[in-house]
């Protein structure tokens, strides 16, 4: 066991799969390799499934599960490496698989074999990893092995064409991956922070507020003096959720996936949902069909102005009108859609944002632009809305939904710009 550190659980002794699984994405990401969250609880799932014996199995799991094209691999390793081997390098065990393969005494062996103090590993680090090729899982024949191994279940699910499609932009997509991600959208879960509500419940405890009421109620029930004081707390409640999604021509390749989102929702959350163009449309009725082809193609039919130009300071305008002010957006969180590609006056678009901004809890801008490296919203409509913006996020890809998702839940900085209020 001292020569070969073997793992003898589904982690490492006395680490949960699910812990491993947080904190290894954890470190991806930090290294600035792109990991949904949910990739975390796939690796935990297949931890589970695939209980790594060695760093061999674990290597091979972690890399099937989170790494989804041959650009990530070279982060990928590094991190592993610095994780689980101290200081374990891939070129390293490709160079020892070589010198494994040659024959004693070729001519290649006094090039290839590694010294003894190099083959030699401590005996609290795990062993390198043995060569395992990768097209063997993927390209089996019919005939090759145990085919219901929970092992090989686990692999040919985690290396599906959805992992592969989380990092790509919605502008990049084909017609059918459209399609996947659309299904994707609409399943995830948004959630706004709690607030205090009007309304209290019964509360056993002497620490809440006395509830007068209920007392004396109590009180004229029994015809005397009360001797039991009842007390009650304030109910919390999730705020309001307002989505406006430009569907204005420069926004086409993004809204079809944006309406998508809107529509799981309204399903999931209760959130109000609208499109703008060139004028402002509610959609929330329609959005509401359990078919998703057939919620859109609603949409589509009650927004006539799809794909027209873009007039942002007008269609928030006529929503604080005609919606805002009557009690929709009051302590709401308010997400908006849009390129901030505008035809109308900047300053017109700071005004209707301040009035915006003073009913709203929050307002989080969603721009697939600020996706682009180069991208900075020095000009037009989104400069002058962003002061006015409590996060401001691309939500470019489905990855990139999940800092939607946080920003909703409050979990993400305002963006440093000039004052917020007006």
């Amino acid at each position: 066991m001292a020569g070969t550190a073997h793992m003898t659980a589904a982690a490492p002794p006395g680490v949960e799969a699910a812990s491993l699984a947080a904190a290894f994405v954890t470190a991806l990401r930090r290294a600035g390799l792109s990991c949904s969250p949910d990739r975390a609880v796939r690796l935990a799932e297949a931890l589970r499934l695939v209980p790594p014996s060695d760093a061999d199995r674990l290597y091979w799991v972690c890399r099937v599960v989170l790494v989804s094209s041959r650009e990530q691999l070279p982060v990928f390793d590094a991190v592993f490496a610095a994780v689980f081997r101290d200081g374990f390098s891939p070129a390293a065990r490709h160079g020892r698989a070589a010198a494994q393969a040659s024959p004693p005494g070729g001519p290649g062996e006094s090039r290839t074999r590694p010294s003894p103090a190099e083959d030699r590993a401590p005996a609290h680090t795990l062993p390198p990893p043995r060569p395992w090729p990768v097209p063997a899982v993927a390209a089996a024949g019919p005939d090759s092995g145990d085919r219901t191994s929970p092992e090989r279940e686990a692999v040919l699910a985690m290396a599906s064409a959805e992992e592969r499609l989380h990092g790509m932009s919605f502008a990049k997509l084909s017609d059918e991956e459209v399609l996947e991600i659309r299904r994707l959208a609409s399943r995830l879960l948004l959630a706004t922070p709690r607030r205090l509500s009007r309304r209290t419940r019964k509360s056993a405890h002497s620490s809440a507020r006395l509830d007068v009421r209920a007392t004396v109620r109590a009180a004229r029930r029994s015809g005397s003096d009360t001797t039991r004081l009842l007390y009650a707390r304030r109910r919390r409640q999730r705020r309001k959720l307002v989505m406006l999604c430009d569907v204005s021509g420069s926004m086409e390749p993004y809204a079809r996936i944006f309406v998508s989102l809107l529509q799981g929702a309204v399903a999931s959350a209760g959130a109000e949902a609208f499109v703008f163009s060139t004028r402002l449309t509610r959609l929330t009725r329609q959005l509401t069909h359990r078919d998703p082809d057939e919620a859109l193609a609603r949409a589509a039919v009650t927004a006539p102005d799809w794909a027209g130009g873009t007039r942002i300071a007008e269609s928030i305008r006529h929503f604080i009108d005609e919606h805002g002010r009557r009690g929709l957006a009051r302590g709401a969180v308010v997400v908006i859609f849009s390129d901030g590609w505008a035809q109308e006056d900047p300053g017109q678009v700071a005004d209707q944002m301040a009035r915006l901004r003073r009913l709203a809890h929050r307002i989080i801008w969603v721009n697939p632009r600020k996706g682009a490296p180069e991208y900075e919203p020095l000009v037009g409509g989104m400069a002058a809305a962003l002061p006015y913006c409590d996060a401001f996020v691309s939500g470019h890809s489905y990855t990139a939904l999940a800092e939607v998702a946080a920003a909703i839940r409050g979990e993400v900085r305002p963006p440093r710009t000039g004052r917020r209020n007006s």
